[in-house]
């Protein structure tokens, strides 16, 4: 078993190694950075540590948008459940509070109860005018002990009471985050599984048709490795603002995976849904790419759409599998386009598989 001495001694290991690496390349001392290298000294995380090597071996070095890209997609995903679990805490500790203090009023309650039985039983047997007084005074005191007991604890009820509130916002924040990509702003993978799995079942039950649509940004890599990942990222912004701007009502927007996106499309039949992807993929064209940094124009964006219709019975996989067929089909036969379920490009893909 390893001693508290054997961790401290590893731990500062890492630590130098971190700072190590941060100062052979001249980077900032910052705690993103040192974040980054002390994980990758650890080798827990190993799509951190190949990211990193990657992209060492091709442009050698690693710029801030690197670091930053490096941040978000491979440390930045944990938070949520390091402040959901923080609210858990916080809840549990509010909830305990409350509960000794609702213990400390209860037995307060019990003994003002006995005085009280007491002082009735002591009345009832005297007559003296002094005895009697001294009951009273002794009652009244503990009236009051009793009253001010009451008001702390309606005090702390209603504290407790806020203090829940806000943390149930602070929980709606955090799930709304979990399944939200943060960088384009749409639904990440987990809210488009939820989405299309819903919609899927509203479909069946409405007899409502349903559509779906994967698109794919026609040689991200080559915005990547020509401008580096803060191009890249500015790309997927503009496609997902495009999206945004494109979709209305129950339709469902969600970033795929990687430069891929989806749009589910309740109550559209298929041929509506084509000119759904076809108006995205021209309005995606018609914007022209500027780089931030230096205002030079970069060309223009373009996406390749998939376009699959819901088939009764089916389930979200072989939605799914028709709409990624039809984006390979569209990929393979020039990029920049549309291709359904209906078309010869599809079909022609799915009879080679049939017969492979």
């Amino acid at each position: 078993m390893a001693t508290i001495d054997d961790d401290h001694d590893r731990t500062m290991v890492y630590a130098d190694m971190a700072l190590a690496q941060i100062r052979a390349l001249r980077q900032c001392a910052m705690p993103r950075n040192y974040e980054i290298w002390y994980v990758y000294a650890t080798g827990y995380n190993p799509e951190l540590n190949k990211a990193i090597n990657e992209t060492l071996t091709h442009n050698g070095r690693l710029t801030e948008a690197d670091l930053e890209h490096i941040h978000h997609n491979y440390l930045a995903p944990a938070q949520p459940n390091d402040r959901i679990d923080e609210i858990g805490a916080r809840v549990v500790r509010e909830i305990d509070d409350m509960m000794s203090q609702l213990a400390d009023t209860l037995g307060a309650s019990a003994s003002f109860g006995d005085k009280l039985q007491g002082a009735s039983h002591h009345l009832s047997q005297t007559t003296d005018h002094d005895q009697i007084k001294s009951i009273v005074e002794r009652l009244v005191v503990s009236t009051r002990e009793m009253h001010r007991t009451n008001s702390e604890l309606e005090e702390r009820l209603s504290h407790s009471k806020q203090e829940i509130a806000n943390l149930q916002v602070s929980l709606e924040t955090i799930r709304a985050e979990s399944v939200t990509d943060t960088l384009t702003g749409l639904g990440n993978r987990k809210h488009f599984d939820r989405a299309v799995t819903e919609a899927i079942r509203n479909a069946a039950a409405s007899q409502e048709p349903l559509s779906l649509l994967l698109m794919d940004i026609d040689h991200f890599k080559m915005f990547n490795d020509n401008y580096g990942h803060l191009t890249g990222d500015q790309v997927l912004r503009l496609v997902g603002m495009t999206l945004k701007q494109s979709i209305k009502g129950r339709d469902i927007t969600a970033r795929y995976g990687g430069e891929e996106f989806a749009v589910v499309l309740p109550n559209t039949a298929l041929r509506q849904a084509i000119t759904v992807a076809d108006n995205i993929r021209r309005s995606v064209m018609s914007k022209e790419l500027k780089k931030k940094s230096t205002g030079e124009i970069l060309g223009r964006v373009t996406i390749s759409a998939g376009v699959s219709t819901l088939r009764p019975g089916e389930d979200s996989d072989s939605l799914i599998e028709r709409a990624d067929g039809c984006l390979y089909a569209a990929k393979r036969n020039g990029r920049n386009r549309v291709v359904s379920e209906a078309d010869p490009e599809f079909l022609g893909v799915a009879q080679q598989a049939r017969v492979a």
